[in-house]
């Protein structure tokens, strides 16, 4: 069967004015002229992105979605209506998220972080904002320090809520975050601890000093390019430290002790020094 909502790779069978129609388990799928590339032959393979269009027949596209089934993404409302929200997905047609599917009342040019999936009543791909049971709750693949991939998903008191590897939840404290985070930013983070409840603190850099090793070359190559000075001591805010360095200052301090205890660096009140 063809993957409804996912891409998919469909020969060629025949071509029309108005474009040409694809082979399938489900029959024959029209791809419209626009989006045709600009060399076929009937009988070519072509990857293909299916979905239903405004009169909810399947159609193919070679346009790429921000999101498919199966994917969290931060996604913005286009329009409301009495039965739902519209969101953009980068495709003709806006993607759905029913009222039942939305956490508050969505409102048109915000963004809100949802889960993409095949709506088995009606076979229609549809999103919603109550994520958190399309997530995992036993984090059994997961490794305190393992590098994973985060989107983030929301705010609080706390921190920052993020989606680890597009399968897990957990939190990057606020007080261990130096750099502004948004809604759907996606990035690089490290397994903290998991907790005996299942729940997974994150951080932006590695624990420990295995981080070490890696921040002290940091610091010597921008030595380097700064002409072997840079602003900073231990008297730097995080924050300053953070825009030049990207690290915390936990990490910049214990990678400066490394390599000043080496010999690598000197030491000012307002500076450091490459030797």
């Amino acid at each position: 069967m063809v993957a409804l909502g996912d891409y998919n790779e469909l020969e060629i069978i025949k071509q029309v004015d108005f474009g040409v129609y694809l082979d399938s388990e489900d029959g024959e799928i029209l791809l419209p002229q626009k989006y045709l590339p600009e060399d076929y032959r009937v009988g070519d393979l072509l990857r293909v992105f299916i979905y239903r269009d405004s009169e909810d027949r399947i159609i193919a596209t070679t346009q790429q979605p921000k999101a498919k089934v199966g994917d969290f993404a931060a996604l913005e409302v286009k329009q409301t209506s009495n039965y739902g929200a519209f969101l953009d997905w980068g495709l003709e047609k806006d993607l759905f998220v029913p009222f039942q599917n939305q956490r508050d009342k969505m409102q048109a040019g915000r963004k809100y972080v949802v889960y993409v999936y095949l709506d088995e009543n009606s076979d229609r791909i549809v999103a919603t904002a109550k994520y958190e049971k399309y997530l995992d709750k036993d984090p059994v693949t997961l490794r305190e320090g393992e590098e994973v991939d985060l989107l983030v998903a929301g705010f609080s008191d706390l921190g920052i809520k993020v989606i680890i590897n597009s399968r897990y939840q957990g939190i990057l404290y606020k007080n261990e975050v130096f750099r502004q985070l948004h809604l759907g930013d996606k990035t690089t983070g490290y397994i903290r601890k998991i907790r005996e409840d299942q729940k997974i603190d994150v951080s932006l850099q590695r624990s420990g000093y295995a981080e070490v090793p890696d921040a002290a070359e940091q610091i010597l190559q921008k030595l380097k390019a700064g002409g072997g000075q840079l602003p900073l001591s231990d008297n730097s805010t995080p924050e300053a430290i953070y825009e030049i360095l990207g690290m915390s200052k936990k990490t910049f301090k214990k990678a400066l002790g490394s390599l000043y205890r080496n010999g690598r660096v000197s030491l000012n009140p307002d500076s450091i020094i490459l030797k």
